[in-house]
């Protein structure tokens, strides 16, 4: 049985029609959020949002490219329209593609890296605005093992996209806190979802997983945990931080 809402905040996730997305919005709801669920893939928010509230009450969905600053433009009209405020952003969304780094075209390169990153510039930008003119926000970038480590199966596109995740998570956390808004990134290793096992083949994806010092691949339900420990209003002395879930590969 779920806990009651308590209606603690209003949280916008990106990409919540994928795995970890909707791992995080659901946790975020399960705690207590009134819940924005927001993809390119419309049809599987509206889903998700069904379920997760059938009359709306509690759960709503956007179609939301995070490439277009009036999309989260969008999003925070409506979310203040039918809610309140927004207090959390989740910058979840991101396009993972495999290539070969020496073989990557510039226009690859290009896209991948401008998606990712420019779309949790633009989260933060016009999320961090409004938070920061109300006193109080929690921004949440998910960022990766990747740009921490440079990749092992994904190229040079997707790891550059969540090196630059990590930086301007720094660069928003420095400009917000002091009017009340934190800024921090969470950086997962390997994790049991199916963009993994879509982007990395089965025989590799063993390999990999021996690789881990743990040797398993880690539990998406705990990022969505983390999520929820970092939104939480009590959070508010860390900021600019990354946290490593990665199983030991990275240590620092």
């Amino acid at each position: 049985m779920s806990a009651p809402h308590t209606m603690s905040g209003v949280a916008v996730v990106t990409g919540a029609a994928g795995g970890m997305g909707s791992h995080i919005a659901r946790r975020l709801h399960r705690d207590g959020f009134r819940v924005m669920v927001t993809d390119l893939d419309d049809a599987v928010v509206t889903d998700l949002a069904r379920e997760l509230s059938a009359d709306g009450s509690t759960c709503t969905h956007r179609r939301l490219d995070v490439s277009r600053p009036e999309d989260f433009r969008g999003a925070l009209e409506q979310a203040r329209s039918i809610w309140a405020e927004p207090t959390v952003l989740v910058n979840n969304a991101a396009v993972t593609r495999a290539a070969d780094t020496m073989t990557l075209s510039s226009a690859e390169f290009t896209d991948v890296l401008s998606l990712n990153s420019a779309g949790v510039f633009n989260g933060c930008q016009v999320f961090g605005e409004a938070m920061a003119a109300h006193g109080f926000g929690r921004i949440i970038n998910m960022a990766s093992l990747a740009g921490q480590n440079g990749g092992t199966a994904t190229g040079a596109h997707y790891a550059a996209s969540k090196g630059a995740i990590l930086t301007l998570t720094k660069v928003f956390a420095r400009s917000l806190a002091a009017q009340g808004v934190t800024v921090n990134a969470i950086s997962p290793g390997p994790h049991d979802l199916p963009v993994v096992h879509r982007t990395v083949p089965a025989d590799a994806l063993e390999a990999v997983t021996s690789s881990i010092p743990v040797g398993r691949l880690g539990d998406p339900s705990f990022i969505a945990d983390t999520v929820a420990l970092l939104a939480q209003e009590n959070a508010g002395f860390v900021t600019g931080a990354c946290w490593d879930v990665n199983g030991g590969l990275h240590l620092r």
